[in-house]
């Protein structure tokens, strides 16, 4: 179901904001936002976290990343310090095949990620980074990673102007794919009400005259 999933929203450019709200107008992960303007992903999501104002961890789980993965890098106390920059991005897009990297955090070397036009959403942007250090991870690091991972691994994520959105893996079902068709074809109808009838959006939103 995951391939039929994927390959739906990314032949019918599925938005997050229509994503969304087949999850009952949910599934958006706060704050994150494109670093660059006009890009699209989507696919199942790897998991990997820097933690403790180090980001030693996220060189050594870059390695297991896949071809085609949205790789969420997450920030555990890294008091705002950026998780990764140019190097990172590029090893994971160019020699990893990732489809995007999604950081709950903060980035740097913003403007080379920005004019090689790298699929990266993100907190915000930050030139202090995190320290490349072996920190051992504390019993409450292990506690929210194991947290985090048990949500977001093999989820799918749809990254593109307005955010990212993650599809849970008990929402991957054929269910779901149903409701994916349907509201590509509701948005088809709205905007034929509007352009071609021209109704106002009450009369197609809330009255749906279209349905009598």
């Amino acid at each position: 179901m995951y391939e039929e999933i994927i390959s739906f929203i990314s032949k019918n450019r599925v938005s997050t904001t229509e994503v969304a709200d087949c999850l009952g107008k949910s599934g958006a992960i706060d704050s994150v936002i494109p670093l660059n303007k006009g890009l699209f992903a989507v696919g199942k999501v790897k998991y990997i976290y820097g933690h403790s104002e180090s980001n030693w961890s996220i060189h050594e789980q870059a390695r297991d990343v896949c071809d085609g993965d949205i790789v969420l890098i997450d920030g555990i106390n890294v008091n705002n310090r950026a998780l990764f920059g140019e190097l990172v991005t590029k090893f994971l897009v160019l020699y990893k095949g990732a489809g995007a990297l999604v950081a709950l955090g903060n980035v740097r070397d913003a403007n080379d990620i920005i004019k090689n036009r790298y699929p990266v959403w993100c907190y915000g942007v930050n030139p202090i980074g995190c320290f490349n250090e072996n920190v051992k991870e504390t019993e409450t690091v292990l506690r929210i990673a194991k947290e985090h991972e048990s949500f977001y691994n093999d989820s799918i994520a749809v990254c593109d102007d307005t955010g990212v959105v993650i599809i849970p893996q008990n929402c991957i079902t054929n269910d779901f794919l149903i409701k994916l068709h349907k509201i590509e074809e509701q948005e088809d109808k709205w905007f034929e009400c509007i352009d071609r009838f021209k109704w106002d959006t009450y009369e197609t939103v809330c009255l749906k005259k279209y349905l009598k």
